[in-house]
Protein backbone atom coordinates (compact mmCIF):
# COMPACT_ATOMS: atom_id res chain seq x y z
CA UNK A 1 0.00 0.00 0.00
CA UNK A 2 1.64 3.39 -0.72
CA UNK A 3 0.73 6.87 -1.71
CA UNK A 4 2.58 6.07 -5.30
CA UNK A 5 -0.33 3.02 -5.85
CA UNK A 6 -2.99 5.86 -5.00
CA UNK A 7 -1.03 8.20 -7.46
CA UNK A 8 -1.05 5.94 -10.38
CA UNK A 9 -5.21 4.79 -9.59
CA UNK A 10 -6.32 8.93 -9.77
CA UNK A 11 -4.37 8.94 -12.98
CA UNK A 12 -6.04 5.92 -14.35
CA UNK A 13 -9.33 7.50 -13.23
CA UNK A 14 -8.48 10.88 -14.76
CA UNK A 15 -7.75 9.45 -18.43
CA UNK A 16 -10.00 6.33 -18.31
CA UNK A 17 -13.47 7.17 -18.47
CA UNK A 18 -14.96 3.31 -18.43
CA UNK A 19 -13.04 2.51 -15.44
CA UNK A 20 -13.93 6.03 -13.95
CA UNK A 21 -17.66 5.18 -13.87
CA UNK A 22 -17.02 1.78 -13.06
CA UNK A 23 -15.33 2.54 -9.59
CA UNK A 24 -17.86 6.03 -9.51
CA UNK A 25 -20.78 3.73 -9.50
CA UNK A 26 -19.91 1.73 -6.59
CA UNK A 27 -22.04 2.97 -3.76
CA UNK A 28 -19.85 2.00 -0.49
CA UNK A 29 -16.42 2.85 0.43
CA UNK A 30 -15.59 -0.43 1.04
CA UNK A 31 -16.49 -1.83 -1.75
CA UNK A 32 -14.80 0.61 -4.07
CA UNK A 33 -11.57 -0.16 -2.48
CA UNK A 34 -12.11 -3.99 -2.94
CA UNK A 35 -12.85 -2.80 -6.98
CA UNK A 36 -9.86 -0.82 -6.80
CA UNK A 37 -7.64 -3.71 -5.19
CA UNK A 38 -8.56 -6.42 -7.87
CA UNK A 39 -7.47 -3.23 -10.79
CA UNK A 40 -4.17 -3.67 -9.24
CA UNK A 41 -4.07 -0.97 -7.20
CA UNK A 42 -3.07 -1.49 -3.71
CA UNK A 43 -3.60 1.76 -1.58
CA UNK A 44 -5.94 2.28 1.21
CA UNK A 45 -9.03 5.35 1.15
CA UNK A 46 -6.21 7.50 3.62
CA UNK A 47 -3.62 7.17 0.67
CA UNK A 48 -6.14 8.02 -2.42
CA UNK A 49 -6.87 10.84 -0.28
CA UNK A 50 -3.77 12.36 0.27
CA UNK A 51 -2.41 11.69 -3.05
CA UNK A 52 -5.25 13.52 -4.42
CA UNK A 53 -4.37 16.88 -2.44
CA UNK A 54 -0.65 16.54 -3.62
CA UNK A 55 -2.50 16.97 -7.12
CA UNK A 56 -4.51 19.58 -6.25
CA UNK A 57 -7.58 17.38 -6.58
CA UNK A 58 -9.72 19.00 -3.35
CA UNK A 59 -9.67 22.12 -4.97
CA UNK A 60 -11.42 21.22 -8.21
CA UNK A 61 -8.01 20.99 -10.03
CA UNK A 62 -9.70 19.26 -12.99
CA UNK A 63 -9.31 15.66 -12.38
CA UNK A 64 -11.78 13.35 -10.40
CA UNK A 65 -12.17 12.91 -7.16
CA UNK A 66 -13.28 9.44 -4.94
CA UNK A 67 -14.59 10.16 -1.49
CA UNK A 68 -13.67 7.69 1.28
Amino acid sequence: MSVEQAKAFIEKMKTDEAFREKIMAIETPEERLKAIGSAGYECTGEEINEAGSDVGLESGGGGCAVIF
